[in-house]
């Protein structure tokens, strides 16, 4: 009996011993003590020796190294036996599998003590496995989870990549997989959410919620604070409106409503638009529909100008031809290291794609009214291309266009005269040369003579110092004069754009600017040998 009192006492000890344990190995599965590595330690600690943790591939997880039997280690890692006990002069080793019943190959965790194991440290060592074997789990369904929000995100700047470079159908292949019938659209509206950098992965998993699925929803791969978003419908403007309110520091713009095959034009728009809302009380701004140049011009004109201009890329294989003329649209858009980001394709890329058009064209786009021609023929392209016939996407916004416009749609209505307009033809028209004096009449109001400096700013190809020289003053003057002028004209003229080269098309239309010597503007020139 006194036998018996005395086991139970030392049960009722051991009790209170296995209780500590117990609960110090259950801290370890609370949110804020999962960490493995602090975990091995205090098993080494607990079991007066020393642990550690080897993964699946033999690499040293957690504690430090130890001298093991190399044969028992790969026989308990591939799964030939569970747990494995060695002896000798030095102490005791234990060895136990940690991971999944499944895989081919698992964690092994070993224990070092220079005492014998006995229950109570072999219950410890058990214990910990198991628990090991949780996290080891959850961390592995963290970095699955890391690793499919990458993928998606991935796949997401992939579609927006094809919207990008006008390949609609691969676009809607690609994202019906996933999203079936995001793209089930003729046309969407194109937004930029600009906030923190450090908050921006938040801010994309808000938009996601609050679009709902009805948009595609990207990290813009050029600048770290914004958030892309090709919205299908109506609905989701006010929803991102409400978001902006709710962060504070955010910014929001918006495009018109664009074709798909537009991609590219209307983040353009959203990117002008985000300017504005800097400035806005409510933070938010949508692309105000103005008029453009190009529906100004006689539209049979500008459209056989521009089949003859672009003429040298129709002798390229048709996916050649895409590939260069969209990454020609988007380098004159914005600078090649953006436009590259955007393409996912290096800036060299881009510069040697725009190089090789330039060589096709015999043109120099280091030429601002060059560019700006350039841009002209490419925008009227794509607008032909997507059945806009030069209306930029809106129907009946202008007066003056819907009688061009009709006339447009029929090629065979194109006369002798139009099809051999040359540039300064199409610059020649009364509403275009009423439209542009208008436009650089709003300089005239400010002494320090913006219109001249912005004049021969856009003649040194946007080069402050050159334009300097010219002057005779600083360069510094030239960079605020041009962004004095912005707010003036409401157009960003420091940043490449479709914004700059209207105003470089008011000065051609004004006679203020010489129009640029294109090879290929004159009809009755008999074509020269091209080699791309």
């Amino acid at each position: 009996m006194a036998g018996q009192e005395g086991g139970a006492g030392d049960g009722r000890a051991q009790d209170t011993g296995d209780s500590t344990w117990a609960q110090e190995l259950l801290d370890h599965l609370r949110p804020t003590g999962r960490d493995i590595r602090r975990l091995v330690a205090w098993l080494g600690e607990t079991v007066h020796g020393t642990a550690s943790l080897h993964d699946a591939a033999g690499t040293l997880v957690a504690g430090p190294r130890m001298p093991l039997d190399e044969t028992l280690v790969a026989d308990i890692r591939v799964g030939r036996i569970a747990s494995a006990a060695s002896a000798d002069g030095d102490g005791h080793v234990r060895l136990l599998r940690v991971g999944h019943p499944a895989p081919a190959a698992a964690g092994v965790l070993a224990v070092a003590r220079p005492d014998p194991f006995d229950r109570r440290t072999s219950d410890i060592l058990t214990h910990t496995a198991q628990v090991l074997e949780l996290l080891l789990r959850a961390r592995e369904t963290t970095a699955a989870d890391r690793r499919l929000k990458r993928a998606t995100s991935d796949l997401r700047l992939a579609i927006l990549q094809l919207l990008m470079v006008e390949d609609t159908v691969a676009a809607r292949r690609v994202a019906a997989g996933l999203w079936p019938g995001l793209l089930d659209t003729d046309t969407a509206c194109v937004y930029v959410l600009e906030g923190d950098a450090a908050e921006r992965d938040r801010l994309a998993e808000e938009c996601l919620g609050v679009t709902r699925g009805r948009a595609l929803v990207v990290r813009c791969p050029a600048m770290d604070g914004h958030v892309i978003l090709v919205v299908v419908g109506d609905t989701s403007g006010e929803a991102l409106r409400s978001l902006v309110d709710r962060n504070p520091g955010t910014l929001l713009g918006g495009s018109a409503h664009q074709s798909l095959a537009r991609t590219a034009a209307a983040y353009g728009q959203a990117v002008s638009a985000l300017a504005v809302a800097r400035v806005r009380p409510d933070r938010a701004a949508v692309y105000a529909e103005r008029t453009h140049p190009e529906r100004l011009m006689d539209p049979a004109a500008l459209r056989a100008w521009t089949a003859r201009l672009l003429r040298p890329l129709d002798t390229l294989p048709h996916h050649t031809r895409a590939e260069l003329l969209a990454t020609t649209r988007l380098g004159l858009e914005f600078t090649a290291v953006s436009a590259a980001k955007v393409l996912g394709v290096s800036r060299n890329t881009v510069r040697a794609r725009m190089e090789r058009v330039e060589a096709l064209l015999r043109t120099d786009f280091t030429d601002l009214t060059v560019r700006a021609t350039v841009h002209l023929a490419l925008s009227t392209q794509v607008s032909l291309a997507d059945g806009q016939d030069g209306q930029d996407g809106q129907d009946g916004q202008d007066g003056q266009d819907g009688e061009g416009g009709e006339g447009g749609r029929d090629g065979g209505r194109a006369d002798a005269r139009q099809t051999r307009a040359r540039l300064g033809d199409l610059l020649a028209g009364p509403a275009l040369e009423a439209w542009a004096r208008e436009l650089l009449g709003r300089l005239d109001s400010d002494a320090r003579d913006l219109r001249r400096t912005l004049r021969h700013w856009i003649a040194a190809g946007g080069n402050a110092e050159r334009a300097a020289q010219t002057l005779a003053v600083h360069a510094q003057t030239v960079r605020e004069h041009v962004r004095s002028a912005e707010p003036v004209l409401e157009r960003r003229l420091l940043a490449s754009g479709s914004d700059l080269y209207e105003v470089v098309l008011a000065h051609l239309a004004t006679g203020a600017l010489e129009p640029p010597a294109l090879p290929r503007d004159d009809p009755g020139q008999p074509d020269a040998p091209v080699h791309g």
